[in-house]
């Protein structure tokens, strides 16, 4: 039981917290491509993402596991976005800090949902059952090069907090 829950049920409602972060995220992301800020939506984006860093510390681990790595690492990225978002409004360089952490933590919670779907996802796993093989780095590496162009495609074309 965690808070009072099955670890299924946890485990059910800390997936759907990450899918919601990665989808705003990269609402959040085309947005920003557009030049324009969504402000509710980025707050959600910012929010699940806090979530999904935290819900994901309650599992029923012993030990550091890389999923403890990638959530305290994640956790010490939004603290930069949410000082860079909501304390520096994104003034001067403050601009490009928000926009590659946010990036950056948008790219976290990708990374995890690949790693995990290699994991979770029978076809997926039959082609990297322990994560070394050469599907799964395939598909991380790819993640990382779209997350770098869409980054750069991001800072060049987001201004500055324009609200919609």
């Amino acid at each position: 039981m965690i808070l009072g829950m099955s670890l299924r049920l946890f485990t059910q409602i800390h997936v759907a917290i990450s899918l919601i972060a990665i989808a705003s995220g990269l609402v959040v992301a085309f947005a920003m491509m557009m030049g324009k800020l969504l402000r509710k939506v980025t707050t959600l984006f910012l929010v699940t993402t806090i979530l999904t860093s935290v819900t994901g510390f309650l599992f029923p681990y012993h030990g550091v596991t890389p999923g403890i790595v990638v959530g305290i690492v994640s956790l010490i990225i939004l603290l930069i976005t949410v000082i860079a978002y909501y304390s520096k409004h994104q003034a001067g360089g403050w601009r490009r800090v928000y926009v590659i952490t946010a990036m950056l933590a948008l790219y976290l919670n990708c990374f995890v949902l690949v790693a995990q779907s290699f994991q979770k996802i029978p076809a997926l796993h039959a082609l990297a059952p322990t994560g070394a093989e050469l599907a799964f780095k395939f598909g991380q590496v790819a993640v990382l090069v779209i997350f770098i162009v869409l980054t750069i495609a991001v800072d060049k074309k987001y201004r500055g907090p324009v609200a919609v």
